[in-house]
């Protein structure tokens, strides 16, 4: 334990040590808090930290909050079926571009852990510049969270993927700050693109991105906007390519959706992950679950005779489980035969 401003910090005590690398930042532990409302309160961010955090998250900046999308004038004749897309207008959003900078420099002046920046967007443009203003206001990281649903039936898979290789390297070029991508699961080859934006100047990956789907009234008859926390059934899907991805990159990995207990967090180390992102839990139970979660990893670790981290990381991805092949497709076969 030590005292920051007066505050009580808790965080591993002991021989333990749960310090990890992530970024090329040095954490106190894994346990990060993901992308979400947390910082919009210096108050709360400070419980979190207190509580056991090792970095927190900011939420998403989208691109269009930055560079606003054109909105045409509606045409004389309006065809129903090419609908006009509807972005939230600009005083819609939680907070502005002016905003999101003040909040991050209110949170460097009282947090001692690392801060992430989250910038959301799609195709290069004018909003990647910005990343140099949120580096000036002293973010440690920008995670950026990419985020399209391809509804042209013209545009192929490798033009979408080439826009996202151009965003990290042009978002890299621009601020000298580590970048992690996170990525959604809907891509054919999820590995070949890892390695590529790390090419690009990625340093890291956050795996995956959770997609809020719509539902459909049949009362109404209207889609509807739905928010689902995730579940740890959400879980297995990113442990697959954890491992997957653990032996084959340079750089980080962090998972992200449907940890909610100590086995959650223990099962992504083991398949390779740096760093576990938390927010569903805590939005259910709130700060405390950081602690309990380091008590219950310490308990696990201390158990199976683990002093760090590093000795267990990565020891159940791809290239080092006594069978790869629980992995990849003949598990599925095995499955359906058993």
């Amino acid at each position: 334990m030590r005292s920051h401003a007066g505050r009580d910090v808790r965080y591993c005590s002991g021989a333990m040590n749960f310090a990890t690398q992530y970024l090329g930042l040095k954490l106190r532990s894994p346990l990060i808090v993901g992308a979400s409302p947390f910082c919009d309160d210096v108050g709360q961010a400070l419980q979190l930290q207190d509580a056991g955090a090792a970095a927190l998250v900011m939420r998403s900046l989208f691109a269009e909050q930055i560079t606003p999308p054109l909105r045409p004038d509606p045409p004389l004749n309006p065809d129903p079926t090419k609908p006009v897309p509807d972005f939230p207008e600009f005083a819609e959003y939680q907070l502005s571009p002016a905003q999101y900078l003040r909040q991050l420099h209110h949170l460097k002046k009282v947090l001692t852990i690392p801060l992430i920046v989250s910038l959301n967007g799609h195709h290069p443009g004018p909003w990647v510049d910005f990343g140099q203003q949120l580096r000036d206001a002293g973010a440690d990281a920008i995670e950026l969270n990419f985020y399209q649903v391809v509804t042209d039936t013209t545009r192929a898979g490798d033009e979408i993927e080439s826009e996202m290789l151009r965003v990290v390297g042009q978002l890299a070029n621009a601020v000298k700050l580590p970048i992690a991508v996170k990525l959604s699961p809907y891509h054919t080859s999820i590995a070949q693109l890892a390695i590529a934006l790390e090419l690009e100047g990625a340093a890291g990956i956050v795996l995956f991105n959770r997609f809020y789907q719509p539902d459909i009234d049949t009362d109404e008859l209207a889609v509807q906007a739905q928010l689902r926390l995730s579940d740890p059934g959400e879980l297995l899907l990113r442990l697959r390519w954890l491992a997957i991805l653990s032996p084959q990159l340079r750089g980080s990995l962090a998972v992200t959706g449907g940890v909610h207990d100590c086995r959650g967090v223990v099962k992504a180390l083991l398949a390779g992950a740096h760093a576990v992102q938390l927010v569903s839990v805590l939005l259910k139970q709130g700060p405390h679950m950081l602690s309990a979660l380091t008590q219950d990893l310490q308990v696990w670790m201390a158990r199976h005779n683990f002093e760090d981290i590093e000795a267990f990381r990565g020891r159940l991805n791809l290239s080092r489980c006594s069978d790869p092949a629980a992995y990849e497709r003949a598990n599925y076969i095995r499955i359906l035969q058993s």
